[in-house]
């Protein structure tokens, strides 16, 4: 527990032991931005195990595995440090740190939200407006959007499903290029519908 004393005193934020990364108070109230792993003479404990480009995974004390990164003129990172023994790697620190935020991008671009567009047909949709879909749909895919595309049968006009799915069939087949089928023509109520995913 800190001390209070008279004036003068000092009051003193210490580090946990085994803490990582975060944000730490310093005098005048501003804040030191830690690393978010532990590197070099900040890792802790006895022995870990050491892993790297080149290196063949093994075991030894913390002080040879500094000695060891510092010969090599790169850094001990610990990657792993709930392992037994802990888990560090020697490498760039700053480069180690580029590649994690690279990654962790491309993982936030893949979970986005997937935007589909919806392209409505009739059974009896002319040639004209075929090819007008048909080119807004080429556009969606190049866009990263996948297209929805389904025929509406209104009243009787479900008697004409086949048209509906021939004319799905041929819509595909027209954008090959662009994107491919995720699920064939499926008849869902009053409407057939196929959905194309653009190709990567």
């Amino acid at each position: 527990m800190a001390k209070v004393g008279g004036p003068g005193f000092n009051n003193t934020f210490k580090k946990p032991a085994g803490a990582g990364g975060g944000n730490f108070p310093r005098r005048g109230g501003r804040f030191i931005k830690k690393n978010p792993h532990r590197i070099n003479e900040e890792i802790t404990g006895r022995e870990l195990r050491v892993v790297g480009e080149g290196l063949e995974s093994s075991v030894m004390s913390v002080r040879d595995a500094i000695e060891l990164a510092k010969s090599m003129e790169l850094d001990l990172v610990e990657i792993s440090p709930s392992a037994e023994p802990p888990v560090c790697k020697i490498t760039d620190y700053k480069k180690f740190l580029y590649q994690q935020k690279k990654k962790q991008k491309e993982i936030k671009k893949k979970t986005q939200n997937v935007v589909i567009k919806e392209i409505r047909f009739g059974p009896n949709t002319d040639e004209h407006d075929f090819n007008f879909k048909l080119k807004h749909a080429i556009g969606f895919l190049q866009d990263g959007a996948k297209v929805k595309a389904y025929v509406f049968f209104k009243g009787r006009a479900i008697i004409y499903k086949e048209r509906g799915e021939i004319l799905l069939l041929k819509f595909a087949t027209e954008l090959e290029e662009f994107g491919k089928v995720e699920s064939m023509p499926q008849l869902e109520g009053k409407k057939m519908i196929v959905m194309i995913t653009p190709k990567k």
